[in-house]
């Protein structure tokens, strides 16, 4: 099980590295504009993003 929750560590790690290499330029703006963001609406948007990243666990892990 480790090994699993290893490996989509470093998916994430790898898709996060990613994005900063090929777009560093929006990445900073996005930056910019979660810091204007209030507090609330990006505690919301966590949620939905744990939210479906749970599902997509369950999910997987149910089919196999």
């Amino acid at each position: 099980m480790l090994k699993y929750v290893l490996i989509g560590m470093g998916f994430m790690l790898l898709f996060e590295g990613l994005l900063y290499f090929f777009f560093p330029q929006k990445m900073k703006d996005m930056m910019k504009t979660i810091e204007n963001m209030e507090v609330e609406k990006i505690k919301t948007i966590a949620t939905i993003a744990c939210i479906i990243g749970a599902c997509l666990i369950y999910f997987t892990i149910k089919s196999y």
